[in-house]
């Protein structure tokens, strides 16, 4: 095995590393809207939105930052609502801090 093949092995264990990274940061943020969706005490636009944002994240069609992205966009416009409790207001900020990260 000559040393570029160590190099590349290395690179492609990195890169395969950091795709399982985003995922996994996903895969939090759908948790965390989940349990807001799930909540009957939260209004119904409110956890359309959670469940929409869901659906745009699990979906595989676009890249993972692309993904992120409609899913911010959506949460931020729905965090804007003054009927929404506060914990569900924090826990949407909290998912979309965790989506911030996730970069193409």
């Amino acid at each position: 095995m000559s040393l570029t093949d160590i190099l590349f092995n290395d690179e492609r264990g990195e890169r395969m590393s950091a795709e399982s990274d985003v995922e996994q940061k996903i895969q939090q943020a759908i948790i965390v809207l989940q349990r807001i969706a799930d909540d009957l005490g939260v209004p119904r636009n409110i956890r359309r939105a959670c469940s929409e944002s869901i659906k745009i994240l699990k979906t595989k069609k676009y890249t993972p930052g692309v993904r992120a992205s409609n899913a911010i966009s959506i949460l931020d416009e729905c965090s804007q609502d003054p009927n929404m409790p506060l914990f569900a207001r924090t826990a949407i900020w909290q998912a979309v801090s965790i989506l911030e990260q996730v970069k193409d």
